[in-house]
């Protein structure tokens, strides 16, 4: 038995399999950050802390004996609960494949929501820097006007390429702006997604989370996630109804080059 005592629950091996399969592509969805940075791991539920490479200088144990203590990063533990229908789960073990668990998707959605939160803005009692909270460049301003995203966004490539940073670059959207881009066509008949694409020659991203947007470097190397224990599903407790699960992670996340992104940020349409 381990920490997610799944051997506990009222759940067979088809109700676990059928309840893995559902959140799987949603969280593939929702897990924007990790398209867009180096992922390393999973390491295991026992990994504790990232190691930073730098000491503290601490009073030597004896006269004439110096002494330091290295610096790390603690992993955080993020857990989003739920709760299922033992009903759906029995159906499950039936081989039903039209399962309603509105708490898992709701969950997933919850859980991913935090960890782009984190990555991209900040999680100050976590000890995450977030990757607007650490660039060195000043934030640029989108116009009102989706049309003219792409000069902000070419302003933005510029920068980076200015500093020594080289692509591919990718940019991380709000659900909001990214609906906006994807239903907006240039003048022509062009659709504004694509020229983004060809300034950025990377990805855009539906990024729920994000403020507004950020453009990153996507060579490597700038930002790194580490994963202790991916995003799993533990059991919690049941009753005669229903059956208490979560979704359980743990991670660092560290910004190792500031100047390789740059925050967009929006400008209310006038009127």
């Amino acid at each position: 038995m381990n920490h997610l005592h799944r051997e506990l629950a009222p759940i067979g091996d088809a109700g676990w399999t059928a309840i893995e399969e559902e959140i799987k592509p949603r969280l593939e969805t929702y897990l924007a950050a990790r398209k867009l940075v180096d992922f390393e791991g999973p390491l295991g539920w026992a990994h504790s802390a990232t190691s930073i490479g730098r000491t503290t200088p601490v009073a030597g144990p004896s006269t004439d004996v110096t002494g330091s203590q290295r610096r790390v990063l603690p992993l955080v533990e993020l857990r989003a609960a739920f709760t299922v229908k033992r009903s759906e789960v029995d159906d499950a073990e039936r081989g039903a494949r039209d399962l309603d668990l509105p708490g898992l998707e709701e969950a997933g959605r919850r859980i991913a929501l935090a960890e782009n939160t984190a990555v991209f803005h900040g999680y100050g009692a976590g000890q995450i820097r977030g990757i607007t909270e650490a660039t060195s460049h000043a934030g640029l301003t989108l116009s009102p006007d989706a049309e003219h995203y792409p000069t902000a966004v070419a302003e933005a490539v510029d920068v980076l390429r200015g500093t020594g940073i080289g692509g591919p670059y990718g940019l991380a959207l709000s659900p909001g702006t990214y609906t906006e881009i994807v239903h907006t066509a240039e003048h022509g008949g062009n659709l504004l997604l694509d020229h983004l694409r060809q300034i950025l020659g990377g990805p855009l991203v539906w990024a729920p989370g994000v403020e507004c947007g950020i453009v990153l470097s996507l060579r490597g190397g700038d930002f790194v996630f580490e994963s202790g224990q991916d995003i799993s599903i533990g059991y919690s407790s049941h009753d005669a109804d229903t059956v208490a699960l979560y979704l359980e992670e743990s991670f660092s996340f560290r910004v190792l080059e500031p100047d390789a992104a740059v925050a967009l940020r929006s400008k209310p349409k006038k009127g």
